[in-house]
């Protein structure tokens, strides 16, 4: 990210300390750099330590401050509660961004129940283990806390062949809309980003492997490019920072009308594969799936 293109002033965010889940890459990685950039004390966690600490040392050569990864399976909640608690030594959290998700394409009928679960775990689950630990720790100490949560447009019209995420980031969308109401009064607030293409690595792999997904192509998007990432980073900051203290309850698309347009859903590029063109994209996706395994820190339970 250029980072010179942040809008925010410099400073803005010291005296926050804020938690981004799966923050070792991609959208977690460029939102924790920003807050970092801005002033902000920042835990990044994720499943591969050697990543974490390779980003934590990048981003503070680049802007100085503290990057602190720590590994975590947030599909756990005892291993949640361990690091917060080791996290809470130095001081409570301001802030936490749910990023950390799991997503492949797939035909619903050829998955597996451990592939649902696969994400289900993660993005459902982990999610809510991770922001009822924080919120209980807030409500105990009168703290304040702001949540943010990556999402989808899919949370507004569900998608074709990403139905395990497409339910439990839906989950979250409602998750967002009933604790802004139910927590606001305990000085806590929630909100969520809906980006459309923002590529990264991982999501090409998973999502577009060998060049075919949905939304996946400039062309489809009204603005005819992708997102910059600069310009989620700039919404992550406005959402987390202060200054838009009333905004509560809300998730925000930021996808150049992607939605508006084709839906943001990935049945007009996919939904005329054959038997063997979905293998060949599952073998791809069980390779990139394969080396993540193998360069994890945590091990499943």
């Amino acid at each position: 990210m250029d980072a010179s293109q942040l809008m925010f002033r410099p400073g803005l965010m010291e005296g926050e300390r804020i938690l981004v889940t799966g923050g070792g890459t991609g959208l977690g990685k460029e939102m924790a750099e920003a807050f970092l950039k801005l002033g902000a004390k920042v835990y990044i966690c994720g499943r591969r330590q050697n990543k974490l600490e390779e980003t934590a040392k990048e981003l503070t050569e680049k802007h100085g401050g503290e990057v602190v990864g720590l590994a975590c399976d947030i599909r756990d909640p005892d291993a949640i509660n361990s690091m917060i608690d080791e996290i809470w030594e130095n001081g409570p959290l301001t802030g936490l961004v749910n990023n950390a998700a799991g997503n492949f394409i797939s035909r619903t009928e050829d998955l597996s129940i451990n592939g649902f679960n696969a994400i289900a775990d993660i993005v459902f689950r982990g999610t809510f283990y991770m922001t009822h630990n924080v919120g209980k720790r807030i409500i105990a100490e009168k703290g304040r806390c702001n949540f943010l949560s990556i999402l989808t447009t899919w949370v507004w019209n569900g998608s074709a062949f990403v139905v395990p995420s497409a339910m439990s980031k839906s989950a979250i969308n409602t998750m967002t809309q009933s604790l802004a109401v139910e927590w606001g009064r305990h000085n806590m607030r929630f909100n969520a980003i809906a980006p459309g293409l923002f590529p990264t690595k991982g999501m090409s792999a998973r999502l577009s492997p060998g060049g075919r997904g949905g939304n996946s192509n400039n062309e489809m998007n009204p603005m005819g490019r992708h997102g910059e990432m600069h310009e989620l980073a700039n919404l992550a900051v406005f959402l987390m920072g202060p200054g838009a203290e009333y905004v509560n309850g809300q998730t925000i698309a930021i996808d150049g009308a992607g939605y508006q347009a084709t839906g943001g859903t990935f049945w007009s590029s996919l939904q005329g594969l054959g038997d063997a063109e979905w293998e060949g994209l599952r073998a791809m996706i069980k390779g990139t799936n394969a080396k993540d395994k193998a360069d994890r820190t945590t091990k499943p339970g």
